[in-house]
């Protein structure tokens, strides 16, 4: 059974970096796909990276690229994103998933996902 728990959100001023984290406490962390998701209010929740099995394997929403980097451990069965340069539109609800087993790549839609975590706000102040 995946389960997946995010910790690291926060309210931080623009500019600056954070980095969330996502620990999968399942049996089969080292072979699945892992997404960041962010839903923001009255939008639809939009995949911001996935890493593959591989962790060189990686995708990055146009938003995001260049400033956030998604990694993974798998001895300590954690997914991380780190975020940099932090803008107001970065806030939101930071949503970890599992790709479980991992399907096409890459994982784009909320549909690809078949675990998901309960979420980490990230508020950014201009």
């Amino acid at each position: 059974q995946v389960q997946l728990v995010e910790s690291g959100g926060g309210l931080v001023q623009a500019g600056v970096s954070l980095t969330l984290s996502c620990t999968d406490s399942g049996r089969t962390f080292s072979g699945n796909n892992y997404g960041w998701f962010r839903q923001a209010p009255g939008k639809e929740r939009e995949l911001v990276a996935a890493i593959g099995r591989v962790r060189t394997l990686t995708y990055y929403a146009d938003s995001v690229k260049g400033r956030f980097t998604i990694s993974r451990d798998n001895a300590k069965n954690t997914v991380y994103l780190q975020m940099n340069s932090l803008k107001p539109e970065d806030t939101a609800v930071y949503y970890c998933a599992a790709d479980q087993p991992p399907g096409r790549w890459p994982p784009t839609s909320v549909r690809d996902y078949d675990y998901w975590g309960q979420g980490t706000q990230v508020t950014v102040s201009s």
